[in-house]
C-alpha cells in the first residue's frame, strides 16, 4: 500500500506501508493491503504507520482519511 500523510503546511510521510492504524471518530481501525474502499473522519490521537523499517507514530488533531485501490491519503 502507498500512504500520503499531508498537513496544510507539509507532507509528513509519503511511501510504501504494510499497515496503518487510525484514531477514527467512531473508534480505532486498521487498514491492510487490499482493504475495501473507505472514507472516514479522524479524531485527535496517534496514527501508527508500520513499514518494513519499523513503526512510526504521528500525532494528529483530527482529519480525513481515504483508502482506495491500495492508496491511502490522510489530510490531517
Amino acid at each position: 500500500m502507498y500512504l500520503e500523510l499531508i498537513t496544510p503546511d507539509q507532507t509528513l510521510y509519503e511511501g510504501d506501508v504494510i499497515s496503518v492504524k487510525f484514531p477514527g471518530s467512531k473508534g480505532k481501525f486498521e487498514t491492510l493491503n487490499n482493504h475495501a474502499a473507505i472514507i472516514s473522519s479522524l479524531e485527535k490521537g496517534t496514527l501508527s504507520v508500520k513499514t518494513t523499517e519499523g513503526v512510526k507514530d504521528f500525532e494528529v488533531n483530527g482529519g480525513i482519511v481515504e483508502v482506495l485501490n491500495n492508496k491511502i491519503i490522510v489530510l490531517a
